[in-house]
C-alpha cells in the first residue's frame, strides 16, 4: 500500500483536549512541517493524552487518497 508520512508538532492544555475527548469537536487540524494542512478524527488523539495535554511530535501516515492510517508521536 502506498501512503504519504507527515510530520507535525502539537500543543494542547488539558482543557483543549477535554473539548475533543468530550466530543465537542470531531476533527483537529494540523500544519505539517511541509506546509500541508491536515485535518483528521479528533479520537486518533486520545491515546496520546495525558493530565497536561497533549504535547510533541507527531507522524501521520496517509492514503494516496489522503485517508487516515496511523499516527504515532516520535522523538
Amino acid at each position: 500500500m502506498e501512503r504519504k508520512t507527515y510530520y507535525f508538532s502539537i500543543n494542547l492544555n488539558y482543557q483543549e483536549c477535554m473539548a475533543y475527548y468530550k466530543g465537542h469537536y470531531t476533527s483537529i487540524q494540523v500544519l505539517s512541517d511541509c506546509g500541508k494542512t491536515i485535518r483528521f478524527a479528533a479520537e486518533k488523539l486520545r491515546p496520546f493524552m495525558s493530565s497536561i495535554g497533549i504535547k510533541g511530535r507527531f507522524r501521520i501516515h496517509l492514503t494516496t487518497e489522503n485517508k487516515f492510517i496511523s499516527i504515532e508521536k516520535v522523538n
